[in-house]
């Protein structure tokens, strides 16, 4: 492959496309004007001139479409109170949740043994495509301690909310006297462009890569920063200023612990962060197989192309069929598709928090912790059984949000490989408690040691608060406006339900007799089923294992109907956890309407995706880089361990 020429281009050309292409990615910042493509003219050049960090230019015929701070684009017209800004008067969020999302502590997992690599690979892409921009108008979700089915405790009298901020000029009546609808931006663009590993931001980036961190990322090492295998933290780069990140749980504390990625949620939980070091060490892996003689930006940007079309291969090829979701057969580039993601999609329809277990299940060898690793461990709060081969360790959700400490001590490569080896939660209207009502701490006005109650620490000096992702997740569509489920399904030329058992699939919308809506009885289970549909005993077991369906008391219809007047009022986030599921898939008919769509625009309106971007058939000619490896396979090249995962990661 020394002396091949690739389309009638020697490598010396293309490298130096390369190189031309990098400098203009990077150089100028977000927004920044790009040069046309070369003198040469050549495909080489104008392909890889394409993919900025920011998503601008790359289309042509549209510079902005798709770029980062541009508005969600919307596919039914916004819904407020005031045809402007105001949240139309609903439910309690929160009531909604403990009657309809509320699991009563049994998991329900995927029929279709789907694993939990779903929901961690589902997080990652999501946090690729779609960040809204964060406001400053607090508006609590109402919590009500005298609720009957309220089994949590809640000193703060209310679940934080914060509405996203409005696009600057939105959500009022102009100088004309004109309603200029309030509408909410993503800032980060809605290409599937691994900005999720790389940034949005030249600066971003300039800190990720290896070398100086002077605003220029071109003149830096090929390589992204890593401390031992794991993301950097801001201990990496003494006395230069880190990039921002979330700080949750623990990190509230202990900031300069929070892992540096090129996403801010990175830190969100382990699987999260463990996927987010997976494709810098694969970015690595594949930088140390160029030849060294190469231009250092000219193997970064090799680097870089080829996991961004990684991500896109197994997202397309193996998350969504996983799923049951099935793509119209691309033709290529269609530059009449808009790939900006729409308010629906990242609201309401990309939202999959009832796949996440409340629970990750490891196993690590012996030899990895010592007798003093292990009683941390432990007195952190983690099980951990010798079982003879290995540990085997099992870690409650909530310590893994904003705990790299603590996925140091465990190993990232434990966690890649424990995902692929448990079938996950069926995407179905319940959300584990974990995510439902999540107990955190913060401290009383009066506290003499406020850090107590950001170190997860019992203490007296704290209140006791809860936060509910599901509640967030309705008061969120409120908040943007969003149509209601039946509005949605016309704009996506689905006929509108008729009644709520037309919604579920359920026979009845009637409480049994005796029972109301705030009876916690209504969430009692009757009856558990296996994939073979043998019955399972309630609190066995294998209850906790293998029920892939499970019959309370009462009908989601039932339920669904005391809360709301009419099946017109459910909103959109709430139908879709209910709807009945399309046959063979793990969604239900409207929220995979929405997902056809907009993964069809991501990929056929981008046209630098990977399925139809000639540069990386030249790439693979002139390196033997070939983007088109499974998941497991990326898996097995970067976790360091002789463990085998299977061939697909995300079914069993």
């Amino acid at each position: 492959m020394q002396n091949a020429r690739v389309r009638g281009v020697a490598r010396s050309a293309l490298v130096a496309a390369i190189a031309v292409g990098a400098a203009a990615a990077c150089s100028d910042g977000p927004g920044a004007a790009r040069p046309a493509a070369q003198a040469a003219g050549s495909l080489t050049v104008g392909i890889l001139d394409a993919r900025s960090l920011d998503g601008v230019g790359a289309r042509t015929d549209a510079p902005h479409l798709g770029a980062i701070d541009q508005p969600y684009a919307r596919w039914a017209p916004a819904r407020y109170a005031d045809g402007i800004a105001e949240p139309v008067a609903h439910p309690s969020e929160r009531a909604v949740s403990n009657r309809v999302f509320a699991d009563g502590g049994q998991n329900v997992i995927s029929a279709r043994g789907v694993t939990h690599w779903a929901s961690a690979w589902g997080q990652f892409v999501d946090h690729d495509l779609s960040l809204r921009e964060r406001g400053d108008e607090s508006v609590p979700i109402g919590f009500d301690a005298g609720d009957p089915l309220e089994r949590y405790q809640n000193d703060l009298g209310a679940i934080a909310f914060t509405r996203s901020a409005p696009v600057p000029g939105t959500g009022h009546r102009n100088a004309r006297g004109e309603e200029v609808v309030r509408e909410q931006r993503n800032t980060v663009s809605s290409y599937l462009d691994g900005s999720a590993v790389y940034g949005s931001t030249p600066e971003r980036l300039d800190w990720l890569r290896v070398g100086p961190v002077d605003g220029n990322p071109t003149n830096n090492d090929a390589h992204l920063l890593t401390e031992d295998g794991m993301l950097p933290t801001a201990a990496d780069r003494p006395g230069v200023a880190a990039p921002e990140m979330d700080l949750d749980g623990r990190l509230a504390a202990n900031p300069t612990a929070a892992l540096i990625a090129g996403d801010r949620r990175a830190d969100e939980n382990w699987a999260l962060a463990s996927v987010q070091t997976l494709f810098v060490r694969e970015h690595n892996r594949i930088v140390d197989l160029l030849p060294a003689g190469l231009a250092e930006e000219a193997k970064f940007q090799i680097a870089r192309r080829v996991v961004v079309a990684e991500l896109q291969h197994i997202t397309y090829h193996e998350y969504l069929p996983a799923l049951g979701v099935e793509l119209p057969e691309s033709e290529g580039f269609d530059p009449t598709l808009d790939p900006t993601i729409s308010n629906e999609f990242a609201t309401a329809a990309f939202r999959l928090h009832s796949q996440v277990h409340g629970e990750l299940e490891l196993e690590i060898s012996a030899a990895h912790l010592t007798d003093a690793g292990v009683a941390r461990l432990i007195d952190a709060g983690l099980t951990l059984v010798d079982d003879g081969y290995g540990i085997e360790v099992t870690v409650p959700l909530h310590l893994t949000f904003g705990t790299p400490e603590l996925l140091r001590a465990v190993g990232v490569d434990a966690v890649l490989v424990g995902l692929a080896s448990e079938t996950g939660y069926a995407n179905d209207e319940t959300i584990d408690d974990m995510l439902r009502s999540v107990l955190f701490e913060v401290p009383r006005p009066d506290a003499p040691d406020p850090a107590a109650c950001l170190d997860d620490r019992v203490s007296p000096e704290c209140f006791h608060g809860v936060i509910d992702l599901g509640a967030i997740d309705i008061a969120r569509g409120y908040d943007h406006g969003l149509p209601t489920y039946n509005e949605l399904r016309r704009a996506l030329g689905l006929d509108p339900v008729r009644s709520f058992e037309q919604l579920t699939g359920e026979t009845t919308a009637a409480l049994p007799d005796g029972l109301t809506i705030d009876d916690p009885a209504i969430l009692d289970i009757v009856d558990l089923r296996d994939a073979r549909n043998r019955s399972v005993a309630p609190g066995s077991a294998a209850a906790a294992t293998t029920v892939v369906r499970a019959t309370r008391r009462t009908t989601v219809a039932a339920r669904l109907a005391a809360l709301y007047d009419d099946v017109d009022a459910v909103d959109a986030f709430t139908g879709m956890q209910v709807e009945r599921r399309v046959a063979d898939t793990e969604l239900g008919e409207l929220q995979h309407a929405i997902w056809v769509r907009q993964f069809t625009a991501i990929r056929d309106g981008d046209p630098n995706f990977s399925d139809h971007d000639a540069l990386l058939a030249e790439i693979e000619a002139e390196y033997g880089l070939d983007h088109r490896l499974a998941l497991a396979e990326i898996i097995e090249l970067n976790a360091g361990t002789a463990r085998i995962v299977p061939a697909d990661a995300f079914r069993r």
